[in-house]
């Protein structure tokens, strides 16, 4: 039988809600809908040309911290979507758990074993279509599932209503007073150069970040401003939890921001997956040929400030930080230059993870993962000890702080050195910038 190989099934309130409501009749027209209707020659030519060559294992984190073939990236697609495509969703309501815990939860979606495979397959796609399978039957982990309804409700990711959401701008606007009495945290502003956007935790979690943003702006000189209607959240777990409908929507929401200011061009807070939405996944589902506004990530707008001579350091970073590639933005962007550039400037010295760049590992909490909660927390930290290795031997080369431009990042990494006892903190790039640049228009200079 094609499930014999699996045996690590955990349990979950909204994957078990989930397949109890299923039939087999329901499974077979929904696999059918989904592989006819929306997917084309991409997967079929995926599908038909995998080889099981294995070439893959060796770049899946899972894979190498289990050294058990069924992680492997080519077992998880002949134990999921494989089956499905061959039997035409002729499967019953187990195997969906099956197939859901293991595209929700034991893959990143971070497309590391696209550069093993000598056929180029992208396993990413592959589980993503999965994903989406799964969301169309209703059969998702509850926490991320939580998080898309969330997004549905408030075009939040963390129900942020629309008045804390201007009263967490002003909130740090008046922080910043006795530091820098001029700044202003603009809302709403017509015309300016560019709209920042950040992702939901931020206004509920982080709201630091937004002062530090606000004061390298103000430092810079910077034209811009912030919306305060929804559309101000740029991130996006229903892209991960295969409800491309909401994902659309919040992309839409996102643009018509920026459109409705008659901005330049957007700029993006320190996030990988919310810039992966608007490069790779939303924009194609709204049917765009391009942006209708120009996007930037933090990584390329943090070098153009410094490379232009408008944020100056006048002390860097002390001691070694080793760099984490986020994903979406180094695998996925190729803004690898663009982040040793600013690592160099902002600390005393680099030691490189092996491998660095696109090769780099995930975080083990990008795709969505950390995302479906508890229940899969140790799953995520099994998997990922060949992240614990990197850092132990980048913390073995001196490296006390790892330098992540990414939430996703952050949330993974704190939990991998939690889990594995690694002495290590963990810095955004903005955190850095506004310690250590010179500020020529705060109180004290």
């Amino acid at each position: 039988m094609y499930n014999e190989i699996f045996d690590r099934k955990i349990e979950d309130v909204g994957l078990q809600t989930g397949i109890d409501r299923l039939t087999p009749e329901k499974i077979e027209k929904t696999v059918k809908q989904v592989l006819e209707g929306e997917t084309g020659a991409k997967l079929k030519v995926y599908h038909d040309t995998c080889v099981r060559c294995g070439m893959c294992a060796k770049a899946c984190h899972f894979y190498q911290s289990h050294l058990e073939p069924s992680y492997s990236p080519v077992a998880k697609i002949h134990q999921s979507i494989g089956v499905l495509i061959e039997k035409d969703g002729k499967v019953g309501p187990d195997f969906i758990y099956q197939c859901a815990q293991i595209a929700y939860t034991e893959c990143n979606l971070c497309r590391r074993c696209v550069h093993y495979c000598p056929l180029g397959i992208d396993t990413a796609y592959m589980m993503s279509t999965m994903r989406r399978i799964c969301h169309k039957l209703g059969v998702t982990p509850q926490y991320i599932q939580d998080t898309a309804h969330s997004h549905s409700a408030t075009m939040n990711q963390m129900w942020v209503k629309d008045d804390e959401w201007v009263d967490s701008l002003l909130w740090q606007e008046e922080e910043a007073r006795d530091e820098f009495p001029d700044m202003r945290i603009p809302l709403d502003v017509d015309g300016v150069d560019f709209l920042y956007s950040v992702i939901g935790p931020e206004p509920k979690f982080r709201t630091h970040l937004i002062y530090q943003a606000a004061a390298i702006f103000h430092e810079a000189g910077a034209n811009w401003t912030m919306p305060s209607e929804p559309g101000w959240d740029n991130s996006d777990m229903a892209m991960f939890s295969g409800d491309f409908e909401m994902m659309g929507r919040l992309k839409r929401a996102h643009f018509e921001c920026a459109q409705k200011l008659h901005v330049k061009r957007i700029v993006m807070g320190e996030c990988g997956h919310a810039f992966r939405s608007i490069y790779d996944q939303g924009n194609r589902w709204l049917g765009w040929k391009d942006y209708p506004v120009e996007v930037v990530h933090s990584v390329e707008f943090f070098t153009e400030l410094f490379k232009a001579g408008k944020i100056k350091m006048k002390a860097k970073h002390p001691g070694i930080a080793t760099i984490q590639d986020p994903c979406n933005i180094i695998r996925g962007r190729g803004l690898y230059d663009h982040l040793r550039f600013l690592a160099h400037e902002v600390c005393e010295e680099i030691v490189e993870m092996a491998p660095n760049g696109e090769h780099n590992y995930c975080c083990a909490a990008g795709g969505g993962i950390i995302n479906c909660g508890p229940p899969f927390k140790n799953v995520r930290m099994s998997g990922n000890k060949a992240k614990a290795d990197q850092l132990k031997a980048a913390y073995d080369k001196g490296a006390r702080t790892i330098l992540a431009p990414c939430h996703n990042c952050h949330g993974g990494l704190e939990d991998i050195i939690h889990h594995y006892g690694i002495d290590m903190e963990i810095k955004f790039l903005g955190d850095i910038i506004y310690a250590n640049m010179v500020k020529t228009k705060a109180v004290e200079e």
